[in-house]
């Protein structure tokens, strides 16, 4: 993200990729057919294959642009992808290697225990700005069984493999995030690929073909509900993963591009009153109310959290 001409090369590849991945999809589209049944109970046609295809280009299949109105899940013209990097394969940060066997967990924002369908659902409507997927429908076990899958590769991968080449964790500085310092940040190192708007870049004039570099705020980016949207685990995926390949920035240039970026319009999710019925669970930078605590909102939203742990602190330590 550093040159235009990094910037050319990186869209030359991935537009090289793009054009072999649709024409592939355009002799595969019958993949969603047939309801048979096979040995481990997911429809023949819930193919991993189409579970990976869904990730990749989740846009072309079940975008806002979609032919067939009844097939529009997804809000956005982003993929899974945009965020899962190598569609979930990458060691490290959002990797989906070994996402299954962590569910059915505990949810606070839900409220109760949820299943990995739940899970992909949730990243529907908020990640992806859009409505859930019916819960038998082959699309959310195509997606389901290719996560399962991959945790299967990562059981049988060595100990190299497995490991990351993400620099250091961020850590968080203890102070307020500087959303005008994180717009430095950005156009020196950001809108090269995401562009000075941050509305990113389409790979073709078609949008249902999704985006080369996925726009960071805008009508079509995550909603204010999505995880991404707090400014900790922006934070963390940006210093693990940002710019894309050549992930240097410090903790605090992290932490205010973050603040930055986050500051700006997006999709307003709806009834996010109902998340965490039990509000202390609620995370230290969720940034919308209502919360258990008298904090203000512009400090959930950009801190310094460390006052609000050490108050949730005690009031465990008086139970």
């Amino acid at each position: 993200m550093t040159t235009h001409s990094q910037r050319g090369s990186m869209q030359t590849a991935i537009l090289t990729g793009l054009a072999i991945g649709v024409a592939v999809i355009a002799g595969t589209l019958t993949l969603t057919g047939g309801n048979e049944t096979g040995a481990d109970g997911y429809p023949d046609a819930a193919t991993e294959e189409y579970g990976r295809r869904l990730l990749r280009d989740t846009s072309l299949y079940i975008g806002p642009n979609h032919d067939d109105t009844a097939m529009r899940y997804s809000g956005t013209d982003m993929a899974c992808a945009s965020c899962h990097l190598e569609i979930g394969t990458k060691p490290g940060t959002l990797s989906l290697l070994s996402s299954a066997p962590k569910y059915p967990r505990d949810s606070g924002r839900d409220g109760g225990i949820r299943d990995l369908r739940d899970r992909i659902n949730g990243c529907m409507q908020r990640s992806m700005n859009g409505k859930p997927l019916p819960r038998d429908s082959i699309e959310i076990m195509a997606m389901e069984r290719y996560i399962i899958g991959l945790n299967g590769q990562y059981e049988v991968m060595g100990a190299s493999n497995r490991i990351s080449d993400e620099q250091a964790v961020f850590v968080e500085p203890n102070r307020r995030a500087d959303p005008e310092a994180g717009r430095i940040v950005y156009e020196n190192r950001c809108q090269v690929c995401h562009g000075a708007d941050g509305l990113g870049l389409l790979a073709t004039a078609k949008p249902a073909n999704g985006y080369l570099f996925p726009p960071l705020w805008g009508p079509d980016s995550y909603n204010n509900g999505a995880g991404m949207n707090r400014v900790l685990t922006a934070a963390r995926f940006i210093k693990a993963r940002m710019p894309l390949g050549q992930a240097d920035l410090t903790d605090d240039e992290t932490f205010d591009v973050s603040a930055y970026i986050n500051s700006k319009p997006r999709p307003i999710k709806a009834n996010l009153d109902v998340d965490f019925p039990d509000r202390t669970r609620k995370h230290v930078d969720s940034p919308y109310p209502p919360y258990a605590d008298d904090f203000p909102q512009d400090q959930h939203k950009y801190g310094p959290f460390q006052p609000i742990r050490e108050y949730y602190e005690s009031l465990k330590n008086s139970e």
